[in-house]
């Protein structure tokens, strides 16, 4: 569990730091003016954040998920190690379900912190010099959040966030332990981590794809009355909503960001979770490995 929890931390760092960029473009793009946009898509809107809020502005509100991924990535990956082990066998579906409980149990703190996340990525839009910020961090964001609307605001899109994670941890392991398999992840096969790369880029390709539509709604949730307005009512009247005033391509509005980032951030999540663990186990432990035909998913080497 011990070492879950660390893999995880170490993992989930690398692929913060890779992907936050995208991310930041995902979101502008999901909850930008229809009306006004200020971007024609995710080329543009690299640009555009570069250009007028500098490099920096593509890592704008990078503190909340990197303040957040020691605690979501301890629950990930030790819900999921310990789920797969008390379910008895390591059967694909029993993957799934593995994954989809870790999904589930760290919506805790995924939905907190992304909604600090999605709040300081939209602060400053369009602004090289900010003239004046509502949040100075992550932090600060949430303490004003919760001074104003208290447990319930923390928690905006709390509902959404189960339904975007539950089923997507669910697929994303599942796909990662059979591409794994299927590629032949043996300890001293010389290809490994290209191999590893490969599985975790897909994985997180095939998560996201899962259940993208619920992620721009979970998205215009957490941002509704940033700029004062308040649009929305639920779910339900978000979905309406959105779908009557721009169709259904409104539900994949920033899918190319989204895919552009999920391969390299996962890629990376998995094959440091995976190659950590592997130096990490004891050499006992390591041959226990060795003597099966393929590396397991992360949590069960």
């Amino acid at each position: 569990m011990a070492l879950d929890f660390l893999a995880g931390c170490v993992g989930g760092a690398a692929g913060v730091l890779v992907g936050h960029p995208f991310d930041t473009v995902k979101v502008r793009l999901q909850v930008q003016s229809v009306e006004k946009p200020l971007y024609r898509g995710t080329y543009h809107c690299f640009q555009s954040i570069i250009k007028h809020e500098s490099a920096f502005g593509l890592y704008k509100g990078i503190g909340s998920p990197m303040m957040g991924l020691t605690f979501i990535n301890a629950l990930v990956f030790g819900v999921q190690g310990n789920t797969i082990r008390a379910l008895g066998k390591d059967t694909p579906l029993n993957q799934f379900l593995a994954g989809s409980a870790a999904g589930a149990i760290q919506c805790v703190i995924c939905c907190p912190m992304e909604l600090a996340k999605t709040r300081m990525q939209l602060q400053g839009t369009g602004e090289y010099n900010l003239k004046s910020k509502n949040y100075k961090n992550s932090l600060d964001c949430l303490l004003k959040i919760y001074q104003k609307e208290g447990l319930r605001g923390i928690n905006r899109g709390m509902v959404s966030t189960f339904l975007r994670e539950t089923p997507s941890f669910g697929f994303y392991f599942l796909t990662y332990d059979s591409l794994t398999r299927y590629l032949g992840c043996e300890v001293e096969d010389s290809y490994i981590i290209p191999k590893l790369l490969l599985a975790g880029g897909m994985s997180g390709i095939v998560s996201w794809l899962s259940t993208y539509p619920v992620d721009v709604i979970k998205s215009r949730l957490q941002a509704d009355g940033v700029r004062g307005v308040v649009q929305y009512n639920g779910i339900l009247d978000c979905v309406r909503k959105s779908y009557h005033e721009e169709g259904w391509k409104v539900f994949t509005r920033g899918l190319t960001s989204t895919l552009l980032r999920a391969f390299p951030v996962n890629a990376a999540t998995f094959a440091t979770v995976t190659v950590f663990l592997m130096y990490m186990r004891s050499e006992e432990n390591l041959r226990e490995c060795e003597a099966g035909p393929a590396i397991q998913q992360p949590s069960s080497l």
